[in-house]
């Protein structure tokens, strides 16, 4: 039987509404596939192996105490014989100066103020001479600078200078020894006392710990660190005075202060520098209970020679090496690699260790941040980008479109 007019209409529109519902179903899938999300890549990660450094062999005096430390390294690096407190005779004089200028400072190579030297002052040169200690000349209206009176004080070690530069910045000893014990207990120096600006009592002591503290602060004090790294001074009525450190201009010395009693025998607290690549250290060192200062020197010298290996520039990472890599599901693959090098001063056997971390990612440029690698070297830690050496790119129709699972599972 022929079919109706309407029947063959509704056979027309069902056909229709099939084939539309088929263009409409792969406009969709070929739309769903072509825009939906990549998945995402976890990274490969290859962890670098700890740095490790030979520790440092350092050449200590057979007698007496010492210690080692450097600017911008904490604390004591090394140390030798009893580390207890012990006089440290004119190196008293080293916080003398540091509590004057706490008070009055100088800048650079600053003359300072103005000091008339009086009667007062003869009488502590004759007193001075009467116990025993070093002197450098003064008479009644002599004037000199601050800078100047410094000095006198510190290169021939004069203990009436360093009476008489308490006196003018305090008003009397006992004032400046007053002022001396907050500023020791302000900077955490536990371990030292002063009884005297000289040095000259033997209550006047210090720990080697103690004094690389201080040796620092004299090393940090651009005024105080020119003074004592000058092997002559000529002044005004003195004349010429000549530093007692004859280590000056050895060994890289660059100061700092000498002493000797017969409580504290020969001492000295040092300041020296060397190049070790690129970079300057400034050692700071002290050694107190030496026989003489010529067998001292010598044992500095060799203790000085003996600490300069023991600073290494160490690799920590080249430009371009690899500690992650990237390998997606349609066959690209990137590596995570240091931005930039990266090295690292250390000292003797410091523990170098590193770590790296890199995000998961789906597509990216070449020179795109992914993680970074972590080098923590004693107390701090250095950080180094890691970055795509190679271009993630969108897999493109092809792959989309015959890995639909893939697609799906991404946008879960």
């Amino acid at each position: 039987m022929p079919l109706t007019r309407r029947q063959t209409f509704r056979r027309r529109r069902l056909a229709a509404i099939g084939v539309l519902a088929v263009v409409l179903g792969g406009v969709g899938y070929l739309a769903g596939t072509g825009l939906a999300p990549v998945p995402e890549v976890a990274a490969s990660l290859s962890q670098p192996a700890a740095l490790t450094q030979p520790a440092a062999q350092l050449t200590w005096p057979g007698e007496g105490s010492g210690a080692i430390g450097a600017v911008g390294y904490d604390g004591v690096l090394g140390s030798g014989g009893e580390q207890g407190t012990v006089p440290i005779a004119s190196i008293t004089k080293m916080i003398t100066s540091l509590v004057v200028l706490d008070k009055k400072p100088l800048t650079g190579k600053e003359a300072g103020p103005e000091i008339t030297f009086t009667d007062k002052d003869v009488d502590i040169y004759y007193d001075v001479i009467a116990e025993n200690g070093s002197v450098a000349p003064v008479s009644a209206g002599m004037v000199l600078s601050q800078r100047q009176t410094m000095e006198a004080m510190l290169l021939p070690s004069a203990n009436n200078y360093s009476i008489s530069l308490a006196v003018w910045a305090f008003g009397s000893v006992d004032a400046y020894l007053a002022a001396a014990h907050d500023w020791l207990a302000a900077h955490g120096l536990e371990h030292t006392d002063v009884t005297d600006t000289s040095g000259l009592s033997p209550g006047s002591k210090s720990s080697p710990s103690d004094l690389i503290e201080i040796g620092k602060l004299v090393v940090a004090d651009p005024a105080l660190a020119s003074i004592v790294s000058e092997r002559t001074a000529d002044l005004p009525t003195i004349g010429t005075v000549t530093n007692t450190n004859k280590l000056l201009g050895k060994h890289g010395v660059t100061g700092l202060k000498t002493g000797t009693t017969d409580e504290a025998g020969a001492c000295l607290l040092f300041s020296a520098e060397f190049a070790v690549g690129s970079e300057i250290i400034t050692l700071v060192g002290v050694v107190l209970g030496g026989t003489d200062h010529t067998e001292l020197n010598a044992s500095i010298s060799a203790l000085i020679e003996s600490v300069k290996p023991g600073f290494r520039e160490v690799t920590l990472t080249g430009k371009g090496a690899a500690y992650a890599s990237y390998d997606t599901k349609w066959g690209q693959e990137s590596r995570a690699v240091a931005a930039k090098a990266a090295s690292v001063l250390v000292w003797s056997d410091t523990p170098v260790t590193a770590a790296a971390t890199a995000r998961p990612i789906t597509l990216g440029d070449a020179g795109d941040t992914v993680g970074a690698v972590d080098f923590a070297v004693g107390g701090k830690t250095i950080s180094v980008p890691l970055v795509l050496d190679k271009t993630i790119s969108d897999p493109g129709p092809e792959w989309r479109f015959s890995h639909p699972g893939e697609l799906a599972a991404a946008e879960k």
